[in-house]
């Protein structure tokens, strides 16, 4: 095990190389595309703040996944991605491939693929401390008692502190009382496609179940625009762009997952940290 273990020395360059796409931090809110979303939140995504995303079904992984690299490529700057490993052998591990099709370049991410739910919880504590890193995405699997009210205001502040922008992906979960900023649900909804039967863009049912300081509720149908990395309404042909192909995985039906089998290579340098 411990011959897979990259040197601090390692991470540190890792780290230092992704510090170059740190967008500058002063707008408060980066707009998501989509009008109505926008409106209900604000302005868009809320930098410096935890955001939570819920699969309640297993079978979303996929989805939520998709979402998250989305939300990270409009945020911009390098992304830490910490994985529970039960999420990684429920759900496959990510692919470089996938994650290019959504418009993520893997060279802006560092991934750790952590044994257990507090593991993953000590590393995002530390990520989050850091204010190079422009996003943390923090994907836990189901309901870990670890993650308790106190564990997420914990990183809850200590983003405000430093401007990181935290992703928290529970996968097969139900929500529970956090200090989460904004709480999405998200599910797969089929695509559109485009002239000639092309695959449409990926698509997806979000709904926004609570947010702080401002109402909840809201639910949309939206689609991915990988060339002008924005959210756009599904129900808005005119918006679709036709020279836009994304490559299907499966059927083309739902959202492309970024997962790949166990014989795909890494998507990113894989980190595996023990006790």
């Amino acid at each position: 095990m411990a011959d897979s273990l990259p040197s601090l020395s390692a991470l540190k360059r890792r780290i230092a190389a992704i510090e170059q796409h740190r967008p500058a931090m002063a707008e408060v809110h980066v707009s998501s595309g989509h009008d109505g979303i926008d409106v209900a939140t604000g302005g868009g995504i809320a930098r410096g703040c935890l955001h939570e995303l819920f699969a309640s079904e297993p079978d979303d992984a996929g989805s939520i996944t998709g979402f998250a690299t989305m939300l990270a490529v409009r945020l911009g700057g390098g992304i830490i991605w910490l994985r529970q490993e039960g999420v990684q052998k429920a759900s496959g591990r990510l692919h470089a491939a996938g994650l290019m099709e959504i418009g993520l370049d893997p060279a802006r991410m560092i991934l750790a693929v952590l044994p257990d739910p507090l593991s993953v919880l000590r590393a995002a504590a530390d990520v989050v401390r850091c204010p190079d890193v422009g996003v943390a995405v923090v994907e836990l699997w189901q309901r870990p008692p670890a993650l308790d009210l106190t564990a997420s205001r914990r990183l809850a502040l200590a983003a405000e502190a430093s401007g990181v922008t935290i992703l928290l992906l529970r996968v097969d979960a139900e929500p529970t009382p956090s200090a989460a900023q904004t709480r999405w649900a998200v599910r797969a909804a089929a695509s559109a496609p485009l002239e000639a039967n092309a695959p449409g863009h990926p698509t997806l049912e979000i709904e926004l179940l609570r947010q702080r300081g401002r109402p909840a509720g809201g639910r949309w149908h939206v689609e991915w625009d990988r060339e002008r990395a924005v959210f756009l309404a599904a129900d808005r042909p005119a918006e679709r762009h036709a020279n836009t192909t994304i490559r299907a995985a499966s059927s083309g039906a739902v959202v492309p997952l970024p997962f790949g089998g166990q014989d795909d290579a890494p998507a990113v340098l894989p980190i595996r940290r023990t006790g």
